[in-house]
């Protein structure tokens, strides 16, 4: 793909859009090493990143006019391949030090069977979750979308974004070509806190190349966007698009992600086989990047395994980088270690 071949995008809103924030590229990447995945060891290395973070921004993660703050997760591959609770936990306990209140700290997460498989919703036996108390937001319920907060283009066609192809088989399209062209973007994170924060878990996938950062900030925050993978063009660039809303980068402080688990081929569908695990934790307001830097690694390990890397067709890193969300050159990044 030698041109970037953006769809025609628009984003409806009460209020003039807010200016573009500056461009993420040059962003450095914090990182943390993690000697254990427990729950002790997440807490000390996570406040160590955001206080570095702070430190070096000037930034401060303390409540605003709106006196709350979102998460979002990633849970959409089922349990083995989502969030670390700990790692959530550790989050949430650094913010309360700042000053929010438990209820002020919510979850948003896409699919309701899932949030509960991998322990985020409480469990049907006990009703007990490790996060009562904190508002968890499930997308696929419908209620958290806007109808004047849309992505538009004229690619019809819904169904879940990671089981698609049994989601429809049995039932008609009964929307009209209107509805079927827009995505509602989920406005809790924009719209109800001072700030939200990235919580991406990484494996391949065969459309976008990689699934992480970029898409757990963008398709799977938005309604009836599945129907961008009828082709290998059309999800890249709205994952790019998306991602490069004004409302929705403003508002994002940035991405924190753990390598304990990521899956290098056959994502997003969690396959053990395929699985990697690193003791490393890092935390970046550059996507792009931090994207760039695990593809490398997904790259590496398909390689070591006989297979094929990510086909370099797959362009959504390099279409974010034009519409200056950030920086895909990894041999420049600046990786400030920090911690014990």
């Amino acid at each position: 793909m030698a041109v970037l071949a953006l769809l025609a995008a628009g984003v409806a809103s009460r209020a003039q859009p807010a200016p573009t924030p500056a461009p993420a590229a040059g962003a450095p990447v914090w990182q943390a090493r993690l000697p254990a995945f427990d729950e002790p060891t997440y807490a000390r290395e996570v406040e160590a990143l955001i206080s570095a973070f702070e430190h070096s921004t000037g930034r401060k993660l303390v409540p605003g006019p709106k006196g709350r703050v979102g998460l979002k997760i990633y849970t959409d591959s089922g349990p083995g391949m989502a969030t670390p609770v700990p790692l959530v936990k550790a989050v949430i306990s650094a913010l309360e030090r700042r000053g929010f209140a438990t209820k002020s700290i919510f979850l948003v997460g896409l699919n309701q069977l899932r949030l509960r498989m991998t322990g985020y919703l409480p469990s049907l036996v006990t009703g007990k979750s490790p996060f009562d108390g904190h508002p968890i937001y499930v997308l696929e319920s419908g209620r958290y979308y806007d109808p004047v907060w849309f992505y538009d283009s004229p690619l019809p066609q819904r169904f879940d974004p990671i089981f698609a192809e049994q989601q429809t088989k049995d039932f008609s399209n009964t929307s009209t070509r209107d509805e079927d062209r827009k995505s509602f973007l989920a406005t809790p994170l924009f719209l109800d806190a001072d700030f939200w924060i990235n919580l991406p878990v990484y494996t391949d996938h065969a459309m976008l190349g990689v699934n992480g950062a970029l898409v757990n900030a963008t398709l799977w925050n938005a309604s009836n966007t599945a129907r961008f993978f009828r082709s290998p063009a059309n999800a890249p660039a709205a994952v790019a698009e998306m991602s490069a809303i004004p409302e929705l980068r403003q508002t994002w402080m940035f991405t924190i992600t753990s390598l304990e688990h990521y899956q290098f081929i056959g994502g997003p569908f969690f396959n053990s086989l395929y699985s990697a695990s690193e003791p490393l934790l890092w935390l970046s307001t550059d996507p792009v990047l931090l994207d760039a830097m695990a593809r490398a690694r997904i790259d590496a390990l398909r390689k070591r395994n006989g297979f094929e890397p990510i086909s370099e067709e797959i362009r959504t890193l390099e279409f974010a980088e034009t519409l200056g969300v950030g920086s895909t050159k990894i041999k420049q990044a600046k990786i400030i270690d920090v911690g014990a």
